[in-house]
């Protein structure tokens, strides 16, 4: 599903993000990708989403390799991947439903497809009574959510949580990994970024760890 053969990443004249990173990552999996702070977490999703190319090596999602894919067949692509932010990304003057509605809008489906899809993802994560609330007027578990409906509302092959509990007080976190636990069960390939070794502690998940751009 995911291939990272010897991939370096540089930003200008600034340290290297990556330094030689191989890595494959299963059809089905859920892999934790963990470190400190500018350990390279962030840019490595950033790729596997397409976001970022590498400066040097080869990147492979789906079978696709990111290097030589074109303009149409990327755009293909990354709307199979879901993306959840640490700090949501919601849109503060749409509500729920649109902020929901929105990755639906850009590929293209018909309004009666958006509506009966948004619905049913957002009843499966206990928000159709918030569905005409705005982001500020939801507590930081309910943006989280709504965070995670966007991202799995066109049903991705991959989800990619960056940071996703960051913000969140431990119940919270606790209830957000449960939901993407649940994602994972239904048969998405799952990527989580975190630095909290707390979340890490009882897991029997693949975790892969970073420390100044390599894996250690």
């Amino acid at each position: 599903m995911i291939q990272l053969f010897q991939v370096y990443k540089s930003f200008g004249s600034k340290n290297p993000a990556l330094l030689d990173i191989s890595l494959t990552v299963k059809k089905g999996e859920f892999v934790f990708i963990t470190g400190p702070s500018g350990a390279g977490k962030t840019t490595l999703l950033k790729i596997i989403f397409c976001a970022e190319r590498p400066t040097s090596g080869n990147a492979l999602v789906d079978g696709r390799n990111l290097n030589r894919i074109k303009d149409q067949e990327l755009s293909l692509l990354r709307r199979r991947i879901g993306v959840i932010f640490q700090d949501f990304k919601l849109l503060p003057r749409r509500n729920v439903f649109e902020n929901v509605a929105l990755t639906l809008e850009i590929i293209g489906f018909p309004l009666s497809m958006i509506r009966k899809k948004v619905h049913q993802t957002l009843r499966y994560l206990s928000l159709v009574n918030k569905e005409g609330y705005y982001p500020p007027q939801l507590s930081g578990g309910e943006q989280q959510r709504v965070a995670i409906a966007r991202a799995i509302v066109n049903d991705p092959l991959i989800l990619l949580a960056d940071e996703p509990t960051g913000n969140l007080d431990p119940d919270l976190t606790m209830e957000i990994m449960a939901l993407l636990k649940e994602i994972h069960i239904r048969g998405t390939t799952v990527l989580v970024a975190t630095h909290s070794q707390e979340l890490l502690k009882d897991t029997t998940r693949r975790i892969v760890t970073l420390n100044k751009g390599r894996i250690v």
